[in-house]
């Protein structure tokens, strides 16, 4: 017998100990039920939900929302994401000649807002073609998926995202967030790539962790914070520059004065060449094509 026919007869390579989903059969296992066993403090903890929810288990909980998705994602082969943020409100195009019908019947103030998000409807229109773009390109480098898609994994942009990439055969990622009001993926999310997260902060830290290119839409209070965030990531040397693409010149000039904030001196003038300024897909591809010497 060889040395290694006898190591794996002694069974060297096995792990000693039962692993948990074992131990959790024999717990199951037991035949006799009694006050001592029947006891919440008996639970094997890991089972125990009412434990791992309180105050004290918050670390673990962090630690679990990290490395889940992480996991996943490197099981699933993703090396890299082109992440995509914008708005929850921006109609598809197709949506648009029926809400203006009805707009028609509203006060003057509600009437212009749907005219507005109705304006918009051409990044919804944009962000699949990007989506879309990047699943066709479908890059593979050092054996992982590069310039996978990633949405917030909601309605609107994040929606037009994910159907994007689904059009074009492939497979793309979501990152949901426990809400008050509900809320659920969109349907063209990868079901195996479907990540719930009840902590932002983690959320966060998943979008950019294995995003080399990021594309922003018109957006509100989430859209502002994430891209804020990343500039400041970049800004400070947290984290290492990559194409910061922003749809939508007229919406983001009228809402944020770039160039007053870098007048004021509380930036530096050239902090805003963090940017590159796109309108159409093809723009954002070209940076990113540019950024990184692809082959576009």
């Amino acid at each position: 017998m060889s040395a290694e026919d006898n190591a794996d007869e002694c069974g060297l390579t096995e792990h000693r100990f039962y692993h948990a989903d074992s131990e959790a059969k024999f717990a199951d296992s037991l035949p006799e039920q009694t006050p001592q066993t029947m006891h919440p403090a008996y639970k094997l903890a890991f089972r125990d939900t009412d434990f791992l929810l309180r105050e004290e288990l918050r670390p673990v909980r962090f630690q679990l929302e990290l490395l889940k998705p992480e996991m996943l994602l490197e099981e699933a082969g993703v090396g890299s994401t082109l992440v995509m943020y914008g708005s929850a409100r921006i109609p598809p195009p197709e949506a648009c000649e029926e809400a203006l019908k009805q707009a028609e019947n509203l006060p003057d103030d509600e009437a212009l807002i749907v005219r507005n998000l109705a304006a918009k409807s051409k990044y919804y229109q944009e962000a699949y073609n990007l989506a879309k773009l990047a699943g066709e390109k479908a890059i593979i480098e050092d054996g992982h998926r590069q310039f996978v898609v990633c949405s917030g994994g909601g309605p609107s942009i994040m929606e037009a995202a994910n159907k994007g990439a689904s059009d074009a055969g492939a497979e793309s990622i979501g990152l949901n967030i426990v809400l008050p009001h509900e809320q659920a993926p969109n349907p063209y999310v990868t079901p195996y790539l479907s990540f719930q997260f009840h902590y932002f902060a983690l959320r966060k830290m998943h979008f950019l962790m294995r995003a080399r290119a990021v594309a922003v839409f018109p957006g509100g209070f989430g859209t502002f914070d994430e891209f804020f965030e990343l500039l400041t990531l970049i800004q400070t040397g947290k984290m290492k520059p990559i194409p910061i693409l922003l749809f939508g010149k007229d919406f983001w000039s009228r809402v944020v004065n770039f160039d007053a904030i870098a007048e004021e001196g509380t930036i530096s003038k050239s902090d805003l060449d963090l940017i590159t300024w796109c309108e159409t897909a093809e723009d954002a591809w070209a940076a990113i094509a540019g950024f990184y010497d692809l082959k576009r």
